[in-house]
């Protein structure tokens, strides 16, 4: 087991500290939205590489910071590669329905204004 002070080990909030606001709020921008809706589809654990979004990769730390540090998603680290994954059971337990309603709505909005295949296709790289 490794020690909560390596720099290997990221602080995640536990269940009890999720809070409904603080999960809204990582969710409201459109590139962690993206991150999301990628992890939402993945069978496996995403590298942080995986993602091409359109942003500088300082931007992009802090994106999965803010969904990290709000309890959407869980990140690990295997060898030098940080693995993410979306933190589903626990959203589901404390927020019945919530998740699979934001992402209908993401889903819906994204083929409303055409852009579908650009967020499923930005997450293929």
């Amino acid at each position: 087991m490794t020690t909560a002070t390596s720099p290997r080990v990221l602080a995640h909030p536990t269940g009890d500290e999720i809070r409904l606001e603080n999960v809204l709020h990582a969710l409201s921008d459109p590139m962690r939205m993206r991150v999301v809706r990628d992890l939402a589809t993945a069978e496996v654990s995403l590298s942080c590489s995986h993602f091409d979004l359109p942003v500088t990769k300082s931007t992009t730390t802090h994106h999965f910071r803010v969904l990290r540090e709000n309890g959407v998603i869980q990140q690990t680290y295997q060898g030098t590669s940080k693995m993410n994954e979306l933190r589903r059971d626990d959203l589901d337990a404390l927020f019945p329905g919530l998740l699979d309603c934001i992402l209908g709505a993401a889903a819906h909005q994204a083929d409303r204004l055409g852009d579908g295949d650009k967020q499923a296709v930005s997450g293929a790289g």
